[in-house]
């Protein structure tokens, strides 16, 4: 599975070993199989609730989801995840199968057409050698196009309770919302938001905001929204973007309200799933929907038990609601989790209470206009 994209693993552990010998009736490029048959197992012992938090699936075994990203869940039972860039889940995994065979354990790309075969690797009961291999062929993944399983998937995640995280704030001050579009610039591709295409500046934002060095970056405010006449469903009419490095600058303690809205790329009938990390912050997932978000869509938000995470895809042709609340001082990124996509301009700044930020390092400020100013001391107040 590539790094940069989302990957889904449907493990399906079931049927009994063969030797490591009949591995070209199952694998007939050796290549494929050649490094997981070396060393990738999963070590289990029988009858015994094992705690995974990596990329894997299982069907004859079923995994209990009971938390995402560091936050508890209302369990729930599965045979396979959907885990995307920045994103992780605890599963819990009953070894209740027969403990003299081992299983597969499949891993496959979501949200992106794979141009390599889905990886593998063994489930291994102790009591039997790890070089066995299952007798059943392995287990296939979801189509990377399958966006029903993905989202069936996705609307199980709630909150356990509210002993362990915040309730959602009933309503917001603030709402942003960022239209995610592929563009043209000089030539190159490049994602926008709101048709800013973000270029990070030379100094650091926290140093450039303490500091009020104004000709750090961009003082211009970032569009808080898109107009209500683009078509989502279509290529941009007008392919051009800008560059920018603006920040949003949030009341300190404000709850903000972020909606990320997906729409087609430069190509016709393309668009792509995207996962979002927020730096510095959890927010409360409030749900998904087609096509665009309007005011009438407020009433589809879960306001009772929404997850509680730091990641979130938006899907094909529609769009994610969030919530948080601007109460950790600094600046903060947010941006699509694809590491090339960020690169390439998919994200935002946040900044809130900096003036609260008692000291700054000075690795954070050795950069452009304040790299020239404050080089003294470990720390600056």
């Amino acid at each position: 599975m590539s790094t940069n994209l989302a990957g889904t693993a449907s493990s399906i552990i079931d049927k009994p070993s063969r030797t490591a010998s009949s591995i070209g009736q199952l694998c007939p490029d050796l290549r494929c199989c050649s490094s997981f048959a070396a060393s990738m197992y999963l070590k289990v012992d029988t009858n015994r609730r094992e705690k995974e938090k990596e990329e894997m699936i299982k069907r004859n075994h079923k995994m209990m989801v009971v938390e995402a990203d560091g936050n508890y869940l209302q369990p729930f039972e599965t045979n396979d995840l959907d885990i995307y860039s920045g994103e992780s889940y605890s599963v819990l995994l009953k070894t209740n199968q027969d403990s003299s065979h081992n299983y597969w354990i499949s891993l496959g790309v979501r949200g992106r057409e794979p141009q390599t075969p889905q990886a593998l690797s063994i489930l291994n009961y102790r009591t039997t050698s790890a070089s066995r291999l299952p007798l059943s062929p392995p287990p296939v993944t979801p189509r990377w196009d399958d966006y029903a399983h993905s989202k069936a998937f996705s609307n199980k995640i709630k909150a356990l309770d509210h002993k362990s995280i915040p309730k959602p704030s009933p309503t917001y001050h603030r709402r942003i919302v960022l239209l995610n579009t592929q563009n043209k610039m000089n030539g190159y591709t490049k994602w926008s938001i709101n048709n800013v295409s973000l270029s990070l500046p030379a100094t650091p934002y926290l140093g450039s905001i303490r500091f009020g060095l104004q000709n750090a970056f961009d003082q211009t405010k970032p569009p808080e929204g898109f107009p209500g006449h683009y078509d989502i469903m279509k290529p941009p009419v007008n392919s051009n973007t800008t560059t920018g490095n603006g920040v949003y600058m949030l009341g300190y303690y404000s709850t903000v309200d972020v909606i990320l809205q997906n729409a087609n790329a430069l190509k016709e009938n393309v668009s792509e799933i995207h996962p979002w990390h927020l730096h510095g912050h959890d927010f409360w997932l409030l749900g998904y929907g087609e096509g665009k978000f309007t005011k009438s869509d407020e009433k589809k938000l879960n306001l009772k038990n929404p997850p509680y995470r730091n990641t979130a895809v938006i899907f094909p042709y529609g769009w994610t609601a969030l919530r948080f609340v601007a109460d950790n001082p600094g600046v903060w990124a947010f941006h699509c989790h694809i590491e090339p996509h960020l690169h390439m301009g998919m994200g935002v700044v946040f900044a809130e209470g900096v003036q609260h930020v008692a000291k700054i390092p000075k690795e954070a400020v050795s950069c452009g206009v304040t790299g020239k100013k404050f080089m003294t001391g470990s720390h600056l107040g």
